[in-house]
């Protein structure tokens, strides 16, 4: 009956420990402790008592004994002791359990799920490494003039959901790393093909979101190596790609009118294509090559 007792009493501390919150909770766990820790000794009492048939009321002869009155407060306080290390504890557990989703979240936004996904697994796999990749860059035609007569609070509101719209698309389609810089978009995709898919929902979302506002955005993708990981100093690292792709993808995306999409001629492969044009980029000694992709 008594295993059932504590059995019992503990259950319904560690249910109201769980549903509740405020000051009851770290009392709850306390009583929790205490009761853990009388168990052995309340058998030793219970065990006592009903060996000798002789006493009278229960348990007063045994508590009339000094040891045992001594033995009982021994009990209380270690029971006590191990309630506030395990509220200690668990105060410590929940501070780094929040602390560990901060940063999570804050790895997330400057990775993504994916690659930091990757960097938990291997600590290597984002060291910087020669690959091939395609690169999309966005951007919103004529955001500078459209920001200068209204106030942040409807510029930050407008962006905001330029971000999320291409956040979704991007996701979608598999984009190995995206990032986010004033009105411009830039994307790394494993593959053309996926980066065009890509540009193609990217077009309609954000005719979508900026034609009421007289705006619109150009699209720019190209493919080829570049070397891919983890940039910066010290102290301080980050995702990011380097070389001539990312460079080149740029100034195409800078010749593109809203609403369009030029791919270079290397990324365009079999891929369904438009008009040609010859983009007279700066730092490149010859013309890029790029068509209107339909």
């Amino acid at each position: 009956m008594a295993y059932w007792g504590y059995a019992l009493a503990i259950g319904a501390l560690q249910t109201l420990r769980h549903g509740s919150s405020g000051a009851f909770t770290p009392l709850a766990l306390v009583a929790e402790n205490v009761i853990r820790a009388s168990i052995l000794f309340a058998m030793y009492a219970i065990f006592e008592t009903l060996s000798d048939q002789s006493q009278g009321i229960p348990f007063v002869p045994f508590f009339s004994d000094p040891s045992h009155r001594f033995v009982a407060l021994a009990t209380l306080l270690l029971g006590l002791s191990l309630g506030l290390s395990s509220l200690t504890g668990q105060r410590h557990l929940d501070l780094l359990k929040q602390t560990s989703e901060k940063l999570n979240t804050y790895s997330e936004w400057l990775l993504g799920r994916d690659l930091l996904g990757r960097l938990i697994a291997d600590p290597r796999a984002l060291t910087l490494t020669r690959r091939e990749r395609a690169v999309l860059f966005a951007d919103i035609r004529g955001f500078t003039c459209w920001c200068e007569p209204r106030p942040p609070e409807e510029i930050v509101a407008l962006i905001n959901r330029y971000y999320d719209s291409a956040e979704t698309v991007l996701k979608r389609h598999q984009a190995i790393k995206f990032k986010f810089s004033a009105d411009e978009v830039m994307a790394v995709f494993p593959s053309a093909s996926e980066a065009a898919a890509a540009a193609r929902e990217l077009k309609g979302e954000f005719a979508a979101l900026l034609a009421p506002h007289d705006l619109g955005a150009g699209i720019g993708i190209h493919a080829g190596p570049l070397v891919e990981g983890l940039l910066g100093s010290g102290g301080v690292k980050f995702y990011d790609v380097i070389g001539d792709t990312v460079n080149t993808a740029k100034r195409i995306e800078g010749a593109a009118g809203a609403g369009e999409i030029l791919i270079s001629e290397t990324a365009a492969g079999n891929l369904t294509q438009g008009e040609r044009r010859e983009i007279i980029a700066k730092g490149k000694d010859a013309p890029i090559v790029a068509y209107l992709l339909e």
